[in-house]
């Protein structure tokens, strides 16, 4: 199911969406501010390099849990507390500039029509304020959030249909047309604009050119060619997920997280560094403990998604609790409990692996380490507060708490 559709789709039963709101919104954040580094004589963790200006911190921490613990005065508490990490900062102002910026472009490259104040309402533009919290550049913010609206797009438009009719048949014609704008395809002279008549008809390959075009003033060419790597693996996900609706399969739990594996929110993460204003450089991120830290940050990142989407979808769309539920044939509660132990097993995994490659590795590279640290408290933080997840007034309250 597509971002905007969770937004706006009919609660889950009343059970489930009372669970799942209660994980939503529970204040506690077992994970520590900081990544701890091991190994290095004298170090200590790693901190935000520079405070930007008109940082709101997060409060301290909670005491840490144990993987999918449920702590509550020592006796079993029926909600899960999931381990993640707490935001460093949250500038409403910030994050409502993004969002308008973000809105006006949506509108000049066509995609969400009819549908802004939908895309205004979930609120993008204040995660990418919460999970890049190393500047507060409204333009470096912004290039990132073009970046993922044109990523999300595609499923909306494409995958999900709530934008558009989806033509799963169709489906990898279409991803192929999109990707020759991502790596742009030279075809010869006599063939080239008729290429190109196609992808100014189709808003999804205008929002994709548009905003790696934008993010080029900011990122390397490595940086850049970083992100169209990223994308292509998501558009082999999205084939995926076509197959699963054209012939009525529900994948099996284990082929469902390798799915989560390609599509996550890894082509988001791989841009911390140019707006952060560095470059983690590509021996660096090509190294293969580097990149499996790297995505099991993004498998974690996107399973918070799932479970936070489960208050809302529909008991026969795809995510990580359904599936386990429909597998295991437990209830809902236990799907949920199971999901959790499975994204705190990640984000362990995560903490120990990064520390030990920052504790070695260079400086840039334990500042990327930091930054996907971060990244994961933003993006725990938008969730529990953004309107996507929550009714309005849910939402309110928890924004300005």
């Amino acid at each position: 199911m597509s971002s905007l559709s969770r937004m706006f789709a009919a609660p889950a039963a009343p059970e489930t969406a009372a669970l799942v709101d209660a994980l939503l919104r529970d204040p506690r954040r077992p994970g520590p501010a900081e990544l701890p580094v091991r190994g290095r004589p004298g170090a200590g963790a790693l901190s935000l390099p520079v405070h930007p200006p008109g940082l709101v911190p997060a409060g301290p921490a909670a005491e840490p849990a144990g993987p999918g613990s449920r702590v509550a005065g020592g006796e079993a508490d029926p909600v899960p507390v999931l381990y993640c990490p707490p935001a460093v900062r949250d500038d409403p102002a910030l994050g409502d500039e993004v969002d308008d910026r973000l809105v006006e472009w949506a509108a000049e490259v066509g995609v969400y029509p009819g549908q802004l104040d939908r895309v205004r309402t979930a609120g993008f533009g204040r995660l990418i304020m919460l999970a890049h919290p190393e500047t507060d550049d409204p333009d470096r913010l912004l290039a990132a959030a073009k970046c993922a609206l044109a990523e999300w797009s595609v499923d909306d438009h494409y995958v999900d249909g709530e934008v558009e009719e989806a033509r799963h048949d169709l489906l990898g014609q279409r991803l192929a047309i999109a990707h020759s704008v991502i790596d742009q395809a030279h075809l010869p002279r006599r063939y080239a604009p008729v290429l190109e008549e196609v992808v100014q008809a189709d808003p999804v390959a205008v929002a994709l050119r548009s905003s790696i075009e934008n993010l080029g003033r900011y990122a390397t060419w490595q940086q850049v060619r970083r992100l169209r790597h990223e994308l292509a693996i998501m558009f082999v996900a999205y084939n995926q997920e076509g197959v699963w609706y054209t012939s009525g399969q529900r994948p099996p739990v284990w082929e469902f997280l390798m799915h989560r594996h390609e599509n996550s929110f890894v082509p988001c993460m791989a841009l911390i560094d140019p707006v952060a204003g560095y470059e983690l450089p590509a021996e660096q991120f090509g190294r293969p403990e580097v990149r499996r830290a790297f995505t099991l940050a993004g498998s974690a990142s996107v399973i918070v998604n799932d479970l936070y989407s489960m208050g809302k979808e529909d008991v026969d769309d795809f995510s990580l609790p359904r599936l386990i539920e429909t597998e295991d044939g437990c209830s809902a509660r236990e799907a949920m409990v199971r999901t959790v132990e499975i994204h705190d097993e990640l984000m362990h995994t995560f903490e120990a692996e990064a520390a030990g490659l920052a504790a070695t590795g260079p400086p840039e590279l334990g500042r990327f380490l930091w930054g996907l640290w971060a990244w994961m408290g933003g993006s725990r933080e938008w969730h529990a507060s953004t309107a996507r997840y929550h009714r309005p007034e849910q939402a309110a309250a928890a924004g300005h708490a």
